[in-house]
């Protein structure tokens, strides 16, 4: 909303002109979205637990962890809820929203929001909530129709490393050819083109993130601190993917309008402060469903948009150990009816081996920085 002020704004002070540039705009939605969740997250925590909103004991693969785990119950939960007020909020007020990418990336994130609110509110009656496969069918629609919206209506993109001298008219180097393929990390002239497949790909690889962050969230800010560290690296390379000169400079793809999502991603990381500022252990909320999905597919949608899907499997490391841990267990139990891990996910295998939740948190998230750090080295490493 501000950013279609400025034109009038700075005709009464220049100053305001900064409403322009991306950079200032990311600055204050994170600065926004974290205000909003840390100054009216009490009321929503208080209001949720007179309403009953909380968290239920239920019985688990362990009686262990179940044990370790019952001091949790009562506590409020559908914390997700004002994650996504902020993040929407704030993306309204800072984001360009004649931008289809903000546009697409904030409805997608409210309808895994929506679903995982749902979800949420069917387990306060019935612990298991949404069956497994109802909700794994409406993130697969979700998915295959962004997919399929990005296959016809692909972003503008273009190689520009190999251009030797260009004024600002990059438009001439858009190349169709692009607008389907699969970049890979470190390398800067290999591309695999999806074709029709890459709708499933588009699916994959949101319904995959969504559902990584999901199985993470299991301890107190494990999953929501990591996810600051993915969003702070998407951050930048939305940022970088979407201003043609820095593309140009560092090899890599050019991708028109994604630089807006600089924004959103801000406004992510924001919330997720803001929420750490209560989820933090001991914690006095839980984001539920309604938190993991929603985070979760945001950052898939970023990373498809910007072409910057298989470094998820770096910066989202720790999601993706989570997830293949679950994946490991299953598949062992069912073909040779023994466990790998004491408890599925990861982090409950450490809780139930006797390392402190604080432990677990605290080391998660060193590793995920260190991820974090090899991600953004790939911007050179080419």
């Amino acid at each position: 909303m501000l950013y279609y002020l400025y034109p009038y704004l700075r005709e009464v002070f220049f100053g305001f002109n900064v409403l322009r540039y991306i950079t200032f705009r990311s600055v204050f939605a994170a600065v926004t979205s974290f205000f909003i969740c840390a100054v009216f997250g009490r009321r929503f925590i208080e209001k949720f637990r007179k309403a009953g909103i909380v968290e239920k004991q239920g019985k688990g693969d362990s009686q262990e962890l179940d044990s370790l785990r019952r001091g949790k119950a009562g506590t409020p939960t559908m914390g997700g809820i004002f994650i996504a007020i902020a993040v929407i909020l704030s993306c309204l007020a800072w984001g360009n929203l004649s931008n289809r990418f903000v546009l697409l990336t904030l409805l997608v994130f409210a309808g895994f929001s929506l679903l995982g609110f749902t979800d949420d509110f069917v387990k306060l009656r019935s612990p298991k909530g949404i069956k497994g496969r109802y909700k794994l069918l409406v993130q697969a629609a979700i998915g295959l129709i962004l997919g399929i919206y990005l296959f016809y209506f692909p972003p503008d993109i273009a190689i520009l490393w190999n251009v030797k001298a260009m004024g600002s008219n990059y438009s001439s180097y858009m190349n169709s050819g692009l607008a389907h393929v699969l970049t890979i990390p470190f390398c800067k002239d290999v591309f695999f083109n999806l074709s029709f497949f890459y709708i499933l790909f588009v699916a994959l690889v949101v319904v995959g993130s969504s559902n990584a962050v999901n199985l993470t969230d299991g301890v107190d800010g494990l999953a929501v601190g990591n996810i600051i560290f993915v969003a702070a690296v998407y951050a930048i390379f939305s940022y970088v993917v979407g201003n043609w000169k820095i593309s140009r400079y560092l090899g890599i793809l050019f991708v028109e309008g994604s630089g807006e999502l600089t924004v959103f991603c801000s406004a992510l990381i924001g919330a997720c402060l803001g929420f750490l500022w209560f989820n933090t252990y001991p914690a006095e909320v839980f984001m539920g469903d309604t938190g993991s999905l929603a985070l979760g597919g945001a950052i898939g949608v970023v990373a498809v948009i910007t072409r910057q899907e298989l470094l998820l499997v770096i910066a989202g490391g720790i999601f993706v150990v989570e997830a293949v841990s679950v994946i490991i267990q299953v598949a062992s139990f069912k073909l040779r009816k023994k466990r790998v891990f004491a408890v599925a996910p990861l982090h409950h295998h450490f809780e139930v081996r006797g390392w402190p939740e604080p432990r677990i948190i605290v080391r998660f998230w060193i590793i995920a920085a260190i991820l974090a750090l090899l991600s953004l080295s790939t911007l050179k490493l080419r």
